[in-house]
C-alpha cells in the first residue's frame, strides 16, 4: 500500500515510522523541506515534492496537521485525493472553567469531510498519543485501533493498514462515531494533562464483540 502523509512533525513521523516498518511504501510531505527530509531519514519514508504529488501517488492520505491546518491542506490535496480514503487523525481540545472541555456536536472528521466531498474519510488512530502510533503496546498489552467511516471499501483498507502496524482494528461503525473517538482521545489528554501523566497510556476495550473482518488489500 503506497501512503501519504502530510506533516513532519510528531504524528507524521510517528506514523510514517510504523507504517514504513509494516513494509508499505510510505510517501511524507510538510510545509518545511528539512522537517520532511528528517522525517523520512527517522522512519524510512521518501519526499515528496509537494502535498499535492504525494496524494495522487498514494492509495490511502493521512492529514498530519493541526486541524487548524486542515483547510489549507485540504484545498491542495482535493484533486488528487478525490476517489481515496483520507484518514482524519486530528483532534479538539479546548479549555473552561472546569479545565478541559471538548465540543462534542460534531467532529473533525465530519468537517473534513465536507472540505473533501470527493474523497472517503475515514476516522482512525486519533486514539494513540504518538508513542503508541510508533509502539502500540502498553503494559504489555495491544492497544486498539478503532476505525470510523461511511465507505465500508475505504475503512476495509484502512482496518487492514489498522492491523498492519501492530493494533487490534475495531470497526466502529459510520463516520459520525468519529465525535465518541474524539471523545475517548479527550479523556486520555485530558487525564495526562490534569495528572501529570507520562502519556503512555492507551484504550483497550475488552472482550470487544467481533466485528466483520475486511478482505485484506495488497501493500
Amino acid at each position: 500500500m503506497k501512503v501519504a502523509i502530510i506533516g513532519a512533525g510528531n504524528v507524521g513521523t510517528a506514523l510514517a515510522t510504523s507504517i514504513a516498518r509494516a513494509g508499505h511504501d510510505v510517501i511524507i510531505t510538510s510545509h518545511d523541506p528539512e522537517g520532511a527530509a528528517s522525517a523520512a531519514t527517522t522512519s524510512g519514508a521518501r519526499v515528496a515534492p509537494s502535498n499535492a504529488d504525494a496524494a495522487a501517488e498514494a492509495d490511502v492520505v493521512i492529514p498530519a496537521v493541526s486541524f487548524e491546518d486542515v483547510a489549507a491542506v485540504a484545498s491542495e490535496i482535493a484533486e488528487a485525493a478525490a476517489g481515496k480514503p483520507v484518514i482524519d487523525v486530528t483532534n479538539r481540545i479546548g479549555f473552561g472553567a472546569d479545565g478541559p472541555e471538548i465540543d462534542t456536536s460534531s467532529s473533525n472528521a465530519e468537517a473534513l469531510a465536507t472540505l473533501l466531498p470527493k474523497s472517503s474519510i475515514v476516522k482512525a488512530f486519533n486514539t494513540l498519543f504518538a508513542s503508541k502510533q510508533v509502539d502500540p503496546v502498553t503494559d504489555g498489552v495491544q492497544l486498539d485501533g478503532f476505525v470510523a467511516g461511511d465507505d465500508p471499501s475505504a475503512k476495509a483498507k484502512v482496518l487492514d493498514l489498522v492491523r498492519s502496524i501492530g493494533l487490534r482494528p475495531i470497526d466502529v461503525g459510520p463516520l459520525v462515531r468519529a465525535r465518541q473517538l474524539e471523545g475517548l482521545a479527550f479523556l486520555n489528554m485530558a487525564l495526562n494533562i490534569v495528572n501529570g501523566g507520562s502519556w503512555q497510556s492507551g484504550w483497550k476495550l475488552v472482550a470487544a464483540p467481533e466485528t466483520e473482518t475486511p478482505a485484506t488489500t495488497s501493500r
